[in-house]
């Protein structure tokens, strides 16, 4: 069996450990394990934002989808004008964000978009090149050591030695938090069918996430950050590990900061989302307004047009409609995509150019996801009009 770490500056299975340790103020921890078969959805109403302790003055979230001041009083978590640079290479150009006590925020974006490099500045192990982190209210490259006793982690590969089994993961950890659940830990561990005495190395992907998901819940965390926690899993090891998350969400106030390419599991857990391109922060808004502003809108085609030449681009919309993202002639009629939808603004379209009557239709997340960020650097900052940048 491989020896664990000496150093407390890092624990295994990627979990950043305090090295100097104060009090992780948090509720106990109940279990909250979906009921078998379901996909369970869950996401915190606004009223609980202001029971966390985050003021409704100026700077806060407005109905708008307005970026927040970040570093705000009360904010578990906060980003302002961080640039990271490797090189000539800019990884994350002059971001800002914040996320609100006991929410759930979501930071989305294609491979090699910045997110890797704002974690790791997020959990003081990579220093800005300009700007900074905070956590709760701190710098987290400053005073990393103090504050990681009320952060839990899951990274993206778990680094957890192949030797050590998660009995003592648990033994090393359990010194590092000063409110370690230990008996909740090994629940956890029953609940997702994981062996306790088996070395790390032999457990499958999905069963070393739940491992690192158990270590990092177990220190009663008041911030939990997940880095693509469920990169590689199959479907089911996916849905287990976010029914967990869901579960616990339902019976802990813990705040959420979660990047991921699983964007269903976003629209279940997340209220707001953020999304990167080019290393800008192309959008910060409140999942519900975002998925109110993108529409799809079916246009029947006139009868003389029946039967042309398909997928050819269209001409641009009248004035007064909506800014189309994409618009697409097809023999049956005119696809168009609109960001800033807007039913007042759209009435020229109630009818097709055949007379017929238009079909509007909502966009799942990863379809504005796409529409956003699937047409190469050019597309982003048009799509993103009428959002929060």
């Amino acid at each position: 069996m491989s020896s664990l770490p000496a150093s407390a500056g890092q624990s295994p299975a990627g979990l950043p450990a305090p090295i100097a340790a104060g009090p992780g103020p948090g509720a106990e921890i109940t279990a909250g394990a979906a009921a078998p078969g379901t996909q369970p959805e869950w996401r915190r109403s606004p009223g609980r934002h202001a029971a966390g302790g985050v003021s409704a003055a100026a700077g806060a979230v407005g109905a708008t989808g307005a970026i927040r001041a970040p570093g705000a009083a009360g904010e578990p978590l906060a980003v302002e004008q961080l640039s990271v640079r490797y090189g000539d290479c800019t990884a994350v150009d002059r971001v800002s964000l914040a996320v609100a006590e006991g929410s759930v925020y979501a930071l989305l974006g294609r491979n090699g978009s910045g997110k890797s490099s704002l974690v790791r500045c997020l959990l003081g192990q990579q220093r800005p090149t300009a700007g900074r982190t905070l956590l709760f209210g701190q710098d987290a490259w400053r005073r990393r050591a103090a504050l990681m006793a009320a952060v839990g982690v899951v990274a993206e590969q778990p680094d957890a030695p192949l030797g050590c089994s998660p009995r003592a993961l648990a033994r090393f950890c359990r010194s590092l938090y000063p409110r370690w659940d230990g008996a909740g830990y090994e629940a956890r561990l029953r609940r997702f069918g994981v062996p306790s005495d088996l070395p790390f190395g032999r457990l499958s992907k999905g069963q070393q996430r739940q491992v690192a998901l158990a270590l990092a819940l177990a220190g009663h965390p008041r911030l939990l950050i997940l880095d693509d926690p469920t990169l590689g899993l199959d479907v089911v090891a996916k849905q287990a590990f976010f029914d967990e998350l869901i579960g616990e969400l339902a019976d802990r106030g813990v705040t959420v900061f979660l990047t991921t390419h699983e964007l269903g599991a976003v629209e279940r857990l997340a209220e707001r989302v953020g999304i990167l391109a080019g290393g800008r922060l192309l959008l910060d808004e409140d999942l519900e307004s975002l998925k109110r502003r993108f529409r799809r809108i079916w246009l029947p085609a006139a009868p003389a047009a029946a039967g042309t030449a398909a997928d050819r681009p269209a001409a641009g919309p009248a004035p007064s409609a909506p800014a189309p993202l994409r618009q697409v002639i097809h023999e049956w009629g005119t696809e168009v995509l609109v960001g800033d939808y807007d039913p007042g603004r759209a009435a020229h379209a109630a009818s097709g150019p055949s007379g017929g009557a238009a079909e509007v239709t909502p966009l799942t997340l990863e379809e504005i996801f796409v529409a956003l960020v699937g047409g190469g650097e050019s597309q982003p900052a048009a799509a993103a009009a009428g959002g929060a940048r």
